[in-house]
């Protein structure tokens, strides 16, 4: 395999902005590539980097909603050409002005930096961590050097989710200190905020946090005891050892679910980056689907002939040879680039015309679908379509999706007719158990036998492991659930 078929193939895996980053590095290492900012003719450029998918009564043939993906050809820059003869008048070679350089005074630039038009409200604030807030609210809460250095090293101690990594007589043995004190600064920094810092479990995390709420009263610690009957949903059990009635537990129950299990993780949590789509799509009038790539992520860029032109002829045996070189680079990362932009773009309009259902009414009518169906369709490798669908985006009338998730296993019918999509059965058992009432609570035996009335052909096992996925209690832990609310 050839180093530059390996760069193609590594550019096909690549989303939009992988792809930018990639090409930025580029664009460094190649004086001949350039980026490609042009929008002379915006039209013929979307005509070049879109599909049209018409809508699909049935799956058929793909030929006629793809278009051609001939690549230009290798002989279009020759590397034997001879650009002695080529002569750029009124460039920069003749003393021209350099366009978009620090000469031009565009318009939206200003030459005076003695002025900043810049506010107060752009200017924003260095966010504190967690461990610097904790270190000021020590500075401030506890004055005696060996308790700072106690409070210093817990702060250290924790773990992502607020709590110590090591127990307290481990800690003051390291430490050579009474396991009093010890617990004494410890306890007097779990009131630190944000409140349930330092807490060696779950329930004493929360117990600091009710306390500081003065909810801790001798019913909640008994509670806090027994999280696991709580987990189980035993509330009868629960309401013995607590001593209260249901409604009491109910309200109990709400509190605790309003705590913070995890203090430590929310404070420094940092906002997950937006998704930003690698395609697009949107219906026509006709109702069919156009998809083009995202032209704000798509990277473009353009081999520099005319630098080649210039230099070239003046240039050393040594300084011609990088340059045919780097020559080579940039032609076949065009090349690659475009054939990139039409593989995607070939395989997302199969992917597009396959699930015309699910697009137009939803999920219910997602189409059972694998690699090996799109790639006998488009004429590709199973591997080919499997690096076009990693980690890209489709940005459609119905929301934000991956390429992944139009891939699903079949789930055969029961009556003979067409399979059914995975992900549509469990969207469906969903729908039924949120369709459940509080005296008639629906068992997974119980979603089989509704389940195969519809025509779906599925076992036990397969509805249960659909159910957790979906991360739905059992139907024992939902009606205790179910009866305490009621």
């Amino acid at each position: 395999m050839t180093p530059q078929l390996r760069q193609a193939i590594q550019l096909l895996q690549f989303n939009n902005l992988e792809a930018n980053t990639f090409v930025e590095a580029e664009l460094e290492r190649n004086p001949l590539l350039e980026r490609d900012e042009s929008t002379d003719n915006p039209d013929r450029e979307r005509a070049a980097l879109d599909q049209t998918v018409p809508r699909a009564e049935a799956v058929g043939d793909t030929a006629t909603t793809v278009g051609a993906d001939t690549l230009p050809a290798e002989g279009a820059a020759p590397l034997d050409t001879d650009y002695s003869e080529n002569y750029d008048a009124g460039g920069v070679s003749d003393g021209g002005p350099m366009m978009g350089g620090l000469g031009s005074g565009g318009s939206g630039g200003n030459q005076n930096f003695d002025s900043d038009d810049r506010g107060i409200d752009d200017l924003a604030g260095a966010h504190m961590t967690l461990r610097e807030h904790l270190g000021e609210q020590l500075r401030l809460s506890i004055f005696d050097p060996v308790d700072r250095m106690i409070g210093a090293h817990l702060i250290a101690l924790l773990c992502p989710a607020g709590r110590l990594t090591a127990a307290p007589i481990d800690i003051a043995t390291a430490m050579a200190l009474p396991l009093e004190r010890i617990e004494a600064v410890r306890h007097k920094m779990m009131a630190f905020d944000p409140v349930g810092l330092f807490a060696r479990d779950l329930a004493e995390c929360l117990a600091a946090q009710l306390k500081e709420k003065n909810r801790l009263d001798p019913a909640m610690q008994a509670l806090l005891a027994h999280l696991p009957l709580l987990a189980a949903r035993e509330n009868r059990k629960l309401m013995e050892i607590c001593g209260v009635d249901a409604e009491d537990l109910r309200d109990m129950i709400a509190e605790i679910r309003a705590l913070d299990p995890k203090p430590a993780a929310t404070y420094d949590s940092v906002p997950a980056p937006p998704v930003v789509p690698d395609l697009l799509m949107r219906q026509n009038p006709d109702e069919s689907w156009t998809i083009e790539l995202n032209p704000e992520t798509m990277p473009r860029v353009l081999v520099n002939e005319r630098f080649y032109a210039r230099i070239a002829p003046k240039a050393k045996k040594e300084e011609r040879v990088f340059l045919s070189e780097k020559l080579a680079t940039a032609n076949w990362l065009v090349r690659s680039l475009q054939q990139r932009a039409q593989t995607i773009l070939k395989v997302a309009a199969e992917i597009v015309r396959q699930q015309d259902g699910f697009l137009r009414f939803g999920v219910a009518y997602l189409r059972p679908l694998i690699l090996r169906d799109i790639a006998a369709a488009v004429e590709l490798h199973e591997s080919t379509v499997s690096r076009v669908t990693a980690n890209k985006y489709i940005a459609t009338p119905r929301g934000l999706y991956e390429l992944k998730y139009f891939f699903t296993a079949a789930i055969h019918s029961s009556t003979g007719g067409e399979n059914h999509s995975a992900e549509s059965v469990r969207h469906r058992i969903k729908a039924l158990i949120d369709a459940e009432s509080p005296t008639d609570i629906v068992s997974d035996d119980s979603l089989v036998t509704l389940l195969r009335k519809e025509g779906v052909d599925i076992a036990r096992r397969t509805v249960a492991k659909y159910r957790e996925a979906l991360r739905i209690p059992s139907s024992v832990q939902r009606r205790r659930e179910k009866a305490l609310h009621a």
